[in-house]
């Protein structure tokens, strides 16, 4: 049973959190797929100590907005729905860009040219813009102004420390 009093919002916002949960769960497994696969050819990890404040950080952000679809007030807002969609091709395309290379953690692979195609021509962390925009969207989306400020700033703080470990680890690839 849910408590909420608008049961399309109910409805299609415990359908898109499901989509998302499962995308995430399968994203998780190419992730582990590739990052074996780096780390045999010679792949070096950095900054492996704050990775699973990622994981609570994302896990917290979906059980938060479960939360709100299933006890609080949700509220659709399609033109947000819809960007919440369009920011699922440019997660598609970066984990295409990426290939073998794409993972969930930072790993280079020594004498491995750096990506600059697709839209690592635009910004040199297109998922890190992706995510952060997931991030606000779709509890806006939902009607859950709060949720997507609390948890973009979280977001923010954890990437702005991930970003320098990541730039420091390309850097001593390149040198």
């Amino acid at each position: 049973m849910f408590v909420s009093s608008e049961p399309l919002a109910f409805w299609v916002g415990l359908s898109v959190l499901a989509l998302v949960a499962l995308q995430r769960l399968a994203e998780l497994r190419l992730a582990e797929r590739n990052t074996s696969r780096l780390l045999a050819r010679g792949g070096v990890e950095t900054g492996s100590g704050h990775y699973p404040l990622f994981v609570v950080l994302h896990s917290a952000w979906l059980a938060a907005l479960a939360a709100w679809v299933l006890f609080g007030e949700p509220a659709l807002n399609w033109p947000l729905l819809g960007l919440f969609l369009v920011l699922q091709g440019g997660r598609v395309w970066v984990i295409r860009t990426l290939g073998p290379f794409w993972t969930t953690r930072i790993i280079v692979v020594p004498g491995q040219p750096r990506i600059r195609h697709g839209p690592y021509r635009f910004s040199r962390h297109p998922n890190y813009l992706v995510v952060t925009l997931e991030i606000a969207v779709l509890p806006l989306a939902l009607g859950a102004p709060l949720l997507a400020l609390v948890f973009t700033i979280l977001n923010i703080l954890l990437l702005a420390h991930r970003i320098r470990l990541e730039e420091a680890a390309l850097r001593r690839l390149a040198t």
